[in-house]
C-alpha cells in the first residue's frame, strides 16, 4: 500500500517503521488502548517492535515494565522509555512485575516471544487482564485448557494480526497519521540497528531469526 510521507518523516526512517511502528499502533491503540496511569508489560523490550511500544506507552502517561535478554538490552530499552528493564535471563519476570505493582498484576501483556514466555505472561495479570499474543520468536504457543483463563482471573486473550486492523484504506490511513505525528512530535524515535546492502538480504534475516537484533534493519538498494 503507498501513503504519502509527511515533510517531516525521511524514506529511511519510514523504512524502519512501516511496518514496526504499524503493528505498535494497532497493539497500544486498538487491541488495548493504553492510558494514562496503567502499567504495562512490554516483552522484547529493547526489539523493533518492543522500543516503539515503550516509547509511545511512556508518552501516553504509562508505567513501562520490558523484558530483555541482557544488560546491553536493559540499557536500550531504558533509553527508550522503559521504566523497569528485567532481564530474564537471570530474573523471574513474574516475580519482578508482583513486585513493581505490589501484588496487584497488569491490565494488560504484549508479547511478542510466544512460548517460552506465555504462562508467565498470564501469570503476571490482574482479574480481567488482556494478554496480547502477537509473534512466537520463541516458537508457537503449545495449545491449553481454556479454563485456565478462568481459573487465573477471567483472563482475555487475543492473537492479532496486523491485516486486520488495516485491511480498509481509512483504517489504514488513519495509523499511518496516528503513527507519523508521534514520530514527527518527538515522542517516539525510529532507532535504525543495522544498514546492509539488499544483496545481504539472507544475512538480515538470519540475525533477525537468530534474535541477535536491536531495533530496525534497513536494506538498501
Amino acid at each position: 500500500r503507498l501513503v504519502r510521507l509527511p515533510a517531516g518523516i525521511e524514506e529511511e526512517s519510514a523504512a524502519g517503521m512501516m511496518l514496526k511502528g504499524l503493528t505498535a499502533h494497532y497493539l497500544i491503540r486498538r487491541t488495548f488502548r493504553v492510558e494514562s496511569g496503567q502499567t504495562v508489560l512490554i516483552h522484547a523490550a529493547s526489539g523493533g517492535v518492543g522500543s516503539i511500544l515503550c516509547q509511545w506507552a511512556k508518552a501516553l502517561g504509562a508505567k513501562v515494565i520490558g523484558t530483555v535478554g541482557s544488560d546491553d538490552k536493559a540499557e536500550l530499552a531504558k533509553a527508550h522509555g522503559c521504566h523497569h528493564p528485567i532481564v530474564y535471563t537471570r530474573e523471574d519476570f513474574v516475580r519482578r512485575v508482583r513486585e513493581i505493582t505490589e501484588g496487584k498484576g497488569l491490565p494488560v501483556v504484549y508479547d511478542g516471544v510466544g512460548k517460552a514466555t506465555f504462562e508467565g505472561s498470564l501469570d503476571c495479570l490482574q482479574p480481567r487482564g488482556m494478554m496480547v499474543s502477537y509473534g512466537n520468536a520463541s516458537g508457537p504457543v503449545a495449545p491449553f485448557s481454556i479454563l485456565e483463563l478462568s481459573k487465573k482471573g477471567s483472563l482475555f486473550l487475543t492473537r492479532p494480526s496486523l491485516m486486520h486492523y488495516i485491511k480498509e484504506r481509512e483504517d489504514f490511513e488513519s495509523a499511518c497519521s496516528e503513527l507519523f505525528d508521534v514520530v514527527e512530535s518527538g515522542a517516539v524515535r525510529i532507532r535504525i540497528g543495522r544498514r546492509l546492502p539488499l544483496a545481504e538480504a539472507a544475512d538480515a534475516h538470519r540475525q533477525l531469526e537468530s534474535r541477535n537484533t536491536t531495533a530496525s534493519t534497513v536494506l538498501i538498494p
